[in-house]
């Protein structure tokens, strides 16, 4: 079976490491499944660190925690090159990024708790899924 291409809304990583009570932490905790795999791109890696280091984040871990995890997500995610920008596409220009990472990479959808800011995407073959979405798809990863 081949893994279910996915890419995490900035939203995601942010929520994953502010709780680890939610979804969206078992997800990030799953990276390295087999049963599906991250795509990233240069980009989306500077939005991802833009967000997490930012003081007023809310998320208690120390800056070399947050190099680790930013560096074990470069290390399990396909990485892509986007050679297309379709922007602005999104009512928020902020996630065309995201959008044109999922579009290069062919993914299956991007994980998010911004579905509004997301609509559309369908027109390029895409679908929006929540962190519970894709545990219940993936069989409920611990």
């Amino acid at each position: 079976m081949k893994p279910l291409k996915i890419v995490l809304d900035t939203n995601i990583l942010v929520s994953a490491l502010r709780s680890r009570l939610g979804a969206s932490h078992r997800l990030l905790l799953a990276v390295g499944d087999n049963r599906f795999q991250i795509q990233l791109s240069v980009s989306l890696l500077l939005e991802y660190e833009a967000a997490i280091k930012n003081p007023n984040c809310g998320i208690k871990l120390s800056p070399a925690e947050k190099d680790d995890i930013l560096d074990y997500l470069c290390s399990e995610a396909r990485h892509c090159k986007v050679h297309y920008l379709w922007r602005p596409c999104l009512k928020d220009p902020g996630d065309d990024m995201v959008l044109e990472v999922a579009v290069a990479s062919e993914a299956s959808g991007i994980v998010t708790f911004n579905r509004r800011d997301f609509k559309g995407i369908e027109a390029w073959g895409l679908k929006i899924y929540s962190p519970q979405e894709i545990l219940k798809i993936l069989g409920g990863l611990k």
